[in-house]
Order: C-alpha cells, then sequence, then structure tokens
C-alpha cells in the first residue's frame, strides 16, 4: 500500500505565496514521476505540474513563472512552490505519484486565494 499526504494549503491574500508538501509512505520501490493536480468546484481535475525521475518539468501555462515543482527523492516528498497567487488559483490541490504502472492520488489539501 502507498499513502500520500499532502500539506501547506490554506488561505493566502492575491499576491502571495504557499509551499504544498507531498509525502509518499508505504510500499515504494521507485517513484516515476510526482504531479500535482488541482480542481475548482464544478470543474474537471487539471495538471498544474509535472516532474520526473530525470528531473525534467512541465507546467501548465495558467502557472508558468509562478509556481516551482520538485522533489526530494530521498525523503519520498514533492513541493509545489506557489508565488504571486491569483484568485483563479483557488481550488484543491491533488498529488500524484506513478509507480511502474499503478497510480496514486492523495485526499488534496484547499487553496484559497481571497483578500
Amino acid at each position: 500500500q502507498v499513502q500520500l499526504v499532502e500539506s501547506g494549503g490554506g488561505l493566502v491574500q492575491p499576491g502571495g505565496s504557499l509551499r504544498l508538501s507531498c509525502a509518499a509512505s508505504g510500499t515504494i520501490l521507485s517513484i516515476n514521476t510526482w504531479g500535482w493536480y488541482r480542481q475548482a468546484p464544478g470543474k474537471q481535475r487539471k495538471l498544474v505540474a509535472h516532474i520526473t525521475t530525470a528531473g525534467s518539468t512541465n507546467y501548465a501555462d495558467s502557472v508558468k513563472g509562478r509556481f516551482t515543482i520538485s522533489r526530494d527523492n530521498a525523503k519520498n516528498t514533492a513541493y509545489l512552490q506557489m508565488n504571486s497567487l491569483k484568485p483563479e488559483d483557488t481550488a484543491v490541490y491533488y498529488c500524484n505519484i506513478w509507480i511502474g504502472s499503478s497510480s496514486y492520488w492523495g485526499q488534496g489539501t484547499q487553496v484559497t486565494v481571497s483578500s
């Protein structure tokens, strides 16, 4: 079994920053990729950022230049640094990993950007 636990969400004013963390635990041999997704009310879940084992990253156009994904392989943890937050970034943020052909999701953490 693999568990993912996200943390770091909360309420922040526009222009502010938050750092999300995702810690994986359980039977983990090697995590291939980490991804952060988000889902706003009434909308589909969408990819925010993705990082491979080799460290290659890609971002949704809406967050490029503002968000940074990183990973700490020794700690089986990934991070999403979010700067210059906007109200449209408000959503539940989910962590996702691939181990071999299996995909795992965290429970999500709420990010609310509002004045």
